[in-house]
């Protein structure tokens, strides 16, 4: 059967649809817990179990919330329609009321292929716009999850479908993992290189713990230049308007080397504005940003200007290698944001960034071989993102191609099928 043949029914012929348990302060608070998902645990075809609550669930009702393998888990709020199926990672799991759970009624239903249909249609395919009830939050109800018109192709052919997505789906996890993996060795390796030196230097007791007996600690400040940028009035056409000179927001200062910038200002606001135009190499800390902006650092390998909400920390000598200092600062990236103050948006300041310390060996060779180290597993990770993309851009153009029936994966054969000897 081919894609145009494909029969379409609605959902909930396919699925029994079950509601979640809802939280509340009394399950919050009960003393025998059960572990719950909730929709935050819930990703396109993947159930992230890395952080899983728990809340009390009555003993008449656990049995029928707890989830089985095979289960398809369905987001009624948030990013409405992402769905993933449980493959039992956890024993005695049940869910969240703001996630519907999905069981197959017929022995002809591969719950995964759903999984990936309602992904092209609601990130690809725009099938179910409006689908959700629109109320001060929009949400998936089950009587509107239980009437969406879906395909149901073949059992072989769910099982091809299914098969040729999950192959470059799990490509995607592995190169994203490879460089989680990277990156947890790159923590582990700068704690080693700041904590012991290169070869493994006797240590010694600091303000911001032990630290190689030799080498300097200082206020960053000490001789470093610390000063700040701004935001040219955004009524002013002529400070905006066809602009070539760089300008950094803090969403762009994410340990990297900055080289180009989704805004611009113009000359005239260089000349009329406080506006600093500062040079390459020239290193920026974000001092606001919610979530996990504030704190961060990235290098310009750009003349450009920022706003108000970045540090710039230039060199007054050259005792500290600029990409040493990046990894330094990076490194102490939990402290530092522990520094921040404030009513209810916590921030940096120029005075607690100039007062920051740091630590150093005085032999520039020895901090260009931190620099190398440290540069090198960068390297890694970034050839593994590149990767991970590259998986990720042939998913998505499989999941459109697949779903809209311009790329049909070969089924198995049937029990019945022939098999022909090929003449020699």
């Amino acid at each position: 059967m081919s894609y145009d043949e494909w029969e379409w029914l609605p959902l909930g012929s396919l699925f029994t649809i079950d509601a979640g348990k809802t939280m509340t302060a009394a399950a919050r608070a009960g003393e025998v817990k059960t572990r719950f998902l909730r929709t935050s645990n819930v990703l396109w075809d993947r159930i992230d179990l890395s952080k899983v609550d728990e809340m009390t669930v009555t003993s008449s009702d656990l049995e029928a919330k707890y989830l089985k393998p095979g289960d398809m888990l369905v987001c009624e709020g948030g990013d409405i329609g992402r769905a993933a199926v449980w493959d039992g990672g956890m024993e005695n799991v049940t869910f969240q009321n703001h996630l519907h759970r999905l069981r197959p009624k017929r022995d002809d239903v591969i719950p995964r292929f759903y999984v990936y249909f309602l992904q092209a249609a609601f990130t690809q395919l725009g099938l179910f716009q409006g689908a959700g009830n629109r109320t001060t939050i929009p949400n998936l109800s089950s009587s509107r999850l239980a009437a969406l018109s879906v395909p149901h192709p073949s059992k072989p052919e769910q099982e091809a479908v299914v098969d040729a997505l999950r192959h470059a789906h799990d490509s995607i996890e592995l190169h994203r993992q490879i460089a989680r993996s990277v990156r947890e060795l790159k923590g582990a390796v700068m704690e080693q290189a700041f904590r012991s030196g290169r070869c493994g230097a006797a240590s010694r007791e600091s303000d911001i713990g032990p630290l190689p007996e030799a080498w300097n600690v200082e206020e960053l400040g000490a001789h470093h230049s610390v000063s700040t940028g701004a935001t040219p009035s955004r009524s002013n056409e002529t400070y905006w308007a066809s602009g070539d000179v760089p300008w950094v927001k803090t969403a762009e200062v994410d340990y990297s080397t900055i080289t180009s910038t989704s805004e611009c200002i113009t000359a005239k606001a260089l000349a009329d504005t406080s506006v600093r135009l500062y040079p390459a190499g020239t290193l920026l800390m974000a001092m606001y940003g919610q979530g996990v902006t504030r704190g961060k650092v990235a290098k310009l390998g750009i003349e450009a200007t920022c706003n108000q909400a970045c540090a710039a920390i230039q060199p007054i000598e050259d005792r500290v290698d600029t990409d040493y200092l990046r990894y330094f600062l990076e490194w102490r990236y939990d402290d530092i944001r522990g520094k921040a103050h404030g009513g209810q948006q916590q921030n940096l300041n120029l005075d607690i960034v100039r007062a920051l310390l740091i630590a150093y060996p005085e032999e520039l060779a020895e901090q260009r071989e931190i620099v190398d180290l440290l540069s090198a597993i960068d390297a890694v990770e970034a050839s593994r993102r590149g990767l991970e993309l590259l998986a990720t851009e042939l998913f998505q153009s499989l999941l459109f191609n697949t779903m809209t029936g311009a790329f049909e994966p070969v089924t198995a054969p049937s029990d019945n099928f022939e098999r022909r000897e090929v003449p020699a």
